[in-house]
């Protein structure tokens, strides 16, 4: 996945973060980086800062590991992430993208945003606004691994897995990760994401959750994780919606 569903509804917010012009402090490789992977993804220029920088980091700090990202809707992400590698003269690194590629799951009840207007309806209103595949996320298996080589990375370190979450992991994972970035939505794919795979995340690597901040069920799903394993970390506020971590 993933188009944030009514992250097309960013009226809630009165932005665009599409044509919104990106702020002053943003350095020249944030810039030029922003400005290719727009088409791509509708993350907003300040979590695509925040991922480079946490790509900036894991290469500083010769953090070892994959990076992965699951929902990747058309790729614009995990460009974003190749993009930086590339920068730093880095493209030894596994990139792990998981999607079913045709489009969201279904939300359950416990998918309701901060206004606690559930997702399903959510989503129905938007049908009349949207495409059904954009409200859907719908981009296919082909269109994202030609969107994903126009950043050059080298083909063999690109993993695609396709299918539902729920399924394609356990049965498909990246071992080792340095970087991990889940933006599933839901609180069903997100909470079986950081059972999974939060665990495989190593000391000192960088956890973003894109929906927490405006999804409760993908921030349940997070907050229950870590207290159920007694893990305490500062989750920072990348915007409205992001978050990230170090994991200690």
């Amino acid at each position: 996945m993933k188009i944030k569903p009514i992250k097309a509804l960013k009226v809630f917010f009165g932005k665009d973060e599409q044509k919104a012009a990106l702020p002053p402090d943003f350095e020249t490789i944030h810039q030029n980086i922003i400005a290719k992977v727009r088409p791509y993804t509708m993350t907003s220029p300040e979590r695509l800062y925040g991922l480079i920088e946490s790509v900036q980091y894991v290469v500083k700090n010769q953090i070892p590991g994959a990076l992965v990202e699951c929902g990747v809707w058309k790729g614009g992400s995990m460009m974003a992430i190749a993009e930086t590698l590339l920068a730093l003269g880095v493209n030894d690194k596994d990139l792990y993208l998981y999607d079913t590629f045709e489009g969201m799951t279904a939300p359950t009840a416990e998918d309701v945003d901060q206004l606690n207007r559930d997702a399903a309806s959510q989503l129905k209103q938007d049908l009349n606004k949207k495409t059904a595949s954009v409200v859907w996320a719908y981009s296919g298996l082909e269109e994202v691994k030609r969107n994903i080589a126009l950043t050059g990375y080298p083909t063999e370190k690109i993993h695609f897995v396709q299918g539902d979450i729920l399924k394609t992991i356990p049965a498909t994972l990246p071992g080792k990760t340095a970087l991990l970035r889940l933006d599933t939505d839901w609180y069903e794919s997100t909470k079986h994401e950081m059972e999974q795979l939060y665990p495989l995340l190593v000391s000192k690597g960088v956890l973003i959750i894109d929906d927490y901040g405006f999804w409760k069920g993908s921030r349940k799903a997070v907050d229950e994780y870590l207290a159920a394993n007694q893990i305490s970390i500062l989750l920072h506020r990348m915007d409205e919606t992001g978050r990230s971590a170090v994991k200690p």
